[in-house]
């Protein structure tokens, strides 16, 4: 199995796709709204790609998080508030709020895992920093990081019980950035001792089965190399002072934050620490550069992987039950005056 996930190019999948896929044989997929019609082309999607690999716990991913970040939306989906709705709740009845993130992400479950899709990229364990870039803005679950975790906690075991799992991002933290990673790389001068609020959500999480890097510098660990690049940051602090053992999956190569070829970055992250690379934009170029430069997935990875997909299930429809959910979402969201 090659350590790397993939993006399709569209709603089928093509006769090149179909021969390279199980030729490579990746660790996953993830989906965008390219590859999203209505819900039946997207079962026939997913179910597609296990019969490719003949495994019903295949990692097929999402950016399912709400409000900016939903790749599924209404009409045909639900719809999802940000993090900052749960924020806001949480100030004044944070037992409410937990509530609420817990809720809304068990029914975010139900549907993804009536849609054949095992993991989701969620929940952003960033801080809102004042006067930071708003790349993160909004989908942060506040500024204070016992909230932050909380919420987070929260996510996790919401989906969970919806049978996806889920991937706390992006480590060490992204919510110092002055830049788009996707446009630019940041780099990041705090002290260690203030980067310390920045690592707490994540180590209150690090039992979490599933991480994802950032493509930030941090001086303080590493003036040379962005996270997801850096052998010291994933060595030292996501795997030392975090104490993450989970499956650790880069941010997506493709972003600008990152140089050289693409096949570079990967065989770089990978080198580095990161268990598997993230490569979205279905470019089959750069997925056979990629195949043919990263290695067979190791013992220890494939081991991670299987732990995080094990309690992932596929249900043949959305569960009734997301409904309720998403209503006393809403009952407890109106608390804080805040439409869902």
């Amino acid at each position: 199995m090659t350590p790397a996930i993939f993006g399709l190019s569209g709603p089928e999948l093509t006769a090149d796709e179909r021969a390279f896929f199980r030729d490579c044989d990746p660790a996953g997929y993830i989906l965008f709204g390219r590859n999203i019609v209505d819900p039946a082309q997207l079962r026939r999607l997913t179910d597609g790609l296990r019969n490719i690999h003949g495994r019903d716990r295949l990692l097929i991913s999402i950016d399912q998080e709400g409000g900016r970040v939903a790749r599924l939306r209404p009409p045909l989906w639900a719809g999802y508030p940000s993090g900052q709705a749960f924020a806001n709740l949480y100030e004044i009845a944070p037992a409410s709020a937990i509530e609420a993130a817990r809720a809304n992400a068990l029914a975010m479950g139900l549907e993804l895992s009536a849609m054949g899709i095992t993991v989701d990229y969620h929940p952003p364990l960033d801080l809102h920093v004042p006067g930071a870039h708003d790349v993160i803005g909004d989908r942060a679950f506040g500024s204070d990081p016992m909230q932050v975790a909380a919420l987070g906690r929260a996510v996790l075991e919401g989906l969970a019980a919806g049978g996806v799992t889920g991937c706390i991002k992006h480590m060490p933290g992204h919510g110092r950035t002055d830049v788009d990673t996707h446009k630019a790389l940041p780099t990041v001068t705090a002290s260690a001792a203030e980067l310390e609020d920045d690592i707490a959500p994540f180590r209150t999480l690090n039992k979490a089965l599933i991480g994802m890097t950032g493509h930030l510098v941090f001086t303080a660990w590493d003036a040379e190399n962005p996270a997801t690049l850096s052998e010291t940051v994933i060595r030292d602090i996501i795997r030392g002072a975090i104490g993450f053992d989970g499956l650790l999956l880069t941010d997506d190569i493709d972003m600008e934050a990152l140089g050289g070829s693409i096949s570079q970055r990967a065989a770089r992250a990978h080198a580095a620490g990161c268990d598997i690379v993230l490569n979205c934009w279905a470019k089959m170029d750069d997925m056979q550069a990629i195949c043919a430069e990263l290695p067979t997935m190791s013992e220890t990875t494939r081991a991670r992987l299987d732990r995080a997909l094990a309690g992932t299930r596929i249900t043949p429809s959305i569960d009734p039950q997301a409904a309720e959910l998403l209503a006393k979402r809403d009952a407890l969201l109106a608390l804080a005056g805040t439409p869902a």
